[in-house]
């Protein structure tokens, strides 16, 4: 039986993410894949499974959503839901699929159409208790964490507006990003109140979008292309949908990010992250996420997450690159697809290709997804060009 660290990524493709009001789901897993098989040198015949990563009804029920798109039938598809995590998810799934042999090449995708929904933020309507999280929106939830983090180690809302700044210049460079403009920390300051200390500019955008990736094992790999990266670690985390009723939570860390993290390092052999890991693309969903994201990840200490990024530790020649896509910020966050489009960014990161802003020299990088309302899920992949 392989290892997991046998396994590799030969292709990926993104489609732009935004508000694609002309495309509908089959269209945009259509580029993405596409994208992803010519990216890898193989013809679709040569998938043996798929995995898709969706989270919404309204845009798909099944792994029959994949086959209609790509019009590849009688192989086995699944659909994968896990929160904001599906595409992460549905990656990790293929990846021990390959791992045990069972199959040679794969497809992991993952895809959401939220826009034409209408309304303002995320659909949550018939998500969770009916009583308990009536009026519980992701920015409110998240919000909260700020509050706490503010009491304990005097996080400001210039702090949060850091994260915005940088991230918004990443994604100002890249062509696939939903928001490619930059803005100022007095812009960010004044922007609309969303929830609590949140404003608008502290908010990722509702998008569209999609993102697929080519999984194999190493030996295969090596007769498809030089420049594969590999699994060096991966972790998974699921907590509980009712945390604010924990009395042990603390809204000082979110507790999937860190179990995620210690079994990824663990596996990965990493030690110090801020020094063994060049960049990451961290779920910044809001600037606040973020902060506590480079803290638990192990980035900074914990309670330095805010003035480590005005010190431009996280910038894209920083001690570790954070979001050097623009992440979630910029991005935009179509459930699903997330998950699959960091490791698209992080794997053409590695290669020396990314779309926007490139982190020189990089040679290992970390793509974390985080779901649910306030962080009940995790996910934590770890990859390398060093094979």
């Amino acid at each position: 039986m392989a290892d997991l660290r046998d396994v590799a990524v030969i292709g990926c493709g993104c489609t732009k993410f935004g508000e694609n009001f002309e495309w509908g789901v089959d269209d945009m897993l259509t580029m993405a894949c596409f994208e992803a098989i010519e990216d890898a040198g193989i013809e679709p015949g040569e998938i043996q499974a798929g995995w898709i990563g969706m989270q919404y009804p309204f845009t798909g029920f099944s792994g029959a959503t994949l086959s209609d798109a790509i019009k590849v039938y009688d192989i086995p598809i699944t659909h994968v839901e896990n929160y904001c995590v599906s595409g992460l998810d549905a990656f990790r799934n293929a990846c021990l699929a390959v791992a045990s042999e069972q199959y040679d090449i794969v497809i992991a995708c993952g895809v959401e159409k939220i826009t034409d929904q209408g309304g303002r933020g995320l659909p949550t309507s018939g998500m969770g208790h009916p009583v308990m999280m009536a009026g519980l929106t992701a920015p409110s939830a998240f919000g909260l964490a700020f509050t706490r983090h503010s009491l304990e180690f005097g996080t400001t809302k210039e702090h949060l507006a850091h994260v915005a700044v940088k991230n918004h210049r990443n994604g100002a460079a890249n062509p696939k990003a939903h928001f490619r403009r930059e803005v100022t920390i007095e812009q960010v300051l004044k922007a609309p109140p969303i929830a609590g200390p949140l404003g608008l500019l502290d908010c990722c955008p509702i998008s569209d979008g999609s993102a697929a990736v080519i999984i194999t094992r190493k030996d295969i790999a090596k007769k498809k292309r030089d420049d594969f990266v590999t699994i060096k670690g991966m972790g998974m985390s699921a907590y509980t949908n009712l945390m604010m009723y924990n009395k042990d939570f603390d809204y000082l860390a979110w507790r999937p990010t860190v179990k995620a993290a210690e079994a990824a390092y663990k596996m990965a052999g990493i030690k110090e992250p801020a020094k063994e890991i060049d960049l990451a693309e961290c779920h910044d969903c809001f600037t606040i996420t973020e902060i506590l994201n480079v803290e638990d990840l192990g980035f900074c200490k914990k309670g330095e997450g805010g003035p480590a990024t005005v010190e431009g530790r996280f910038n894209i020649d920083g001690e570790v690159a954070v979001n050097p896509s623009g992440g979630l910020k910029c991005f935009g966050h179509p459930i699903g697809a997330t998950g699959i489009r960091m490791i698209y960014e992080v794997t053409k990161q590695l290669q020396g290709r990314a779309d926007g802003m490139q982190r020189e020299g990089a040679k290992v990088g970390l793509a974390h997804n985080l779901g649910g309302l306030g962080g009940i899920v995790c996910g934590i992949v770890i990859l390398t060009n060093e094979n």
